[in-house]
């Protein structure tokens, strides 16, 4: 299956981290989505970004290497018509995910768990994947 995702993910202390070359950046802590795409495959994408051990590669990895994914969402939408609404309602990292498109941003934050996972639900077609991600 192919499409659009949405990570929500936990940062439980406030990081410095470097991300490619976008440089160092400042996460604050709290619950960040990232909205990629994965074109041949869903699952294979989504086994990648839950494993622990692996090349940091894309700028979302190197996020994950200080979070943990709380909730997984996925839709038969556009990649960038999720990110432009949810850049409508949250702070984001600007340039983060998005050096393949003409979008702001794939990544926003939020202080708030249940407003974050509540508007990427309804963004995402009520399609949710897993509920509780284990990380390998």
């Amino acid at each position: 299956m192919k499409g659009t995702y949405v990570l929500l993910i936990e940062l439980p202390k406030s990081a410095e981290i470097q991300v490619g070359s976008l440089g160092k950046i400042k996460f604050q802590a709290g619950f960040y989505a990232y909205v990629g795409s994965a074109l041949r495959g869903l699952e294979p994408r989504i086994e990648r970004h839950l494993r622990r051990e692996k090349k940091l590669y894309w700028h979302i990895d190197h996020l994950l290497a200080h979070g943990r994914i709380r909730k997984i969402f996925y839709s038969e939408k556009k990649e960038c018509d999720t990110a432009r609404k949810l850049a409508a309602r949250f702070a984001s990292i600007k340039g983060f995910g998005s050096s393949d498109c003409d979008c702001e941003s794939h990544l926003f934050y939020s202080e708030d768990y249940g407003r974050i996972s509540e508007i990427v639900r309804k963004l995402c077609d009520k399609f949710e994947m897993l509920q509780n991600p284990q990380m390998h």
